[in-house]
């Protein structure tokens, strides 16, 4: 999990501002730069350009410097949420291109609320696969450390 230590806290954590409540708080960051997101977000600054690169993220430029907003921040946020729980870049830009669609964030929340739904189905199977896996290993595992100490006993007479 990509953790701020230093801050205490999560950096891939949900909130309402990652939805694009804004809370009114003056004292928070409008700006950041490219080595404060690497930094409170756990990525190299080549990560930050490529999904510049794949239109994840849209800073201004000061001459040869990236400016990043909160929408930006909010949209790493998502970025790193939705790939640690197995969506595509692909399928998490779908998702955050429709921001764009001005309705409110209705059709948005609606659509993100369907495919996170849908990862959790797969991620459930994912999870029942791999118990079902690990079992099998432990069961075969036990069969043959028994084997190997009957064999070892055999071969010790």
């Amino acid at each position: 999990m990509i953790q701020n230590i230093e801050a205490g806290f999560d950096a891939t954590a949900m909130n309402a501002d990652d939805f694009g409540v804004d809370d009114g708080d003056p004292s928070k960051a409008t700006m950041f730069t490219i080595g404060d997101l690497a930094r409170e977000f756990g990525v190299t600054l080549r990560t930050l350009r490529f999904y510049e690169d794949k239109a994840l993220l849209n800073p201004k430029r000061d001459g040869l410097n990236r400016l990043y907003s909160r929408r930006d921040r909010a949209r790493l946020k998502l970025v790193l949420m939705g790939k640690r729980v197995g969506f595509s870049l692909t399928e998490i830009k779908d998702m955050l291109d429709l921001y764009d669609l001005r309705d409110g964030q209705v059709t948005q929340l609606k659509v993100a609320l369907n495919k996170f739904n849908e990862q959790i189905a797969v991620l459930e199977q994912q999870k029942k696969d791999i118990e079902q896996a690990l079992a099998e290993l432990r069961r075969t595992t036990s069969v043959v450390s028994g084997l190997l100490k009957e064999k070892e006993a055999a071969g010790q007479r």
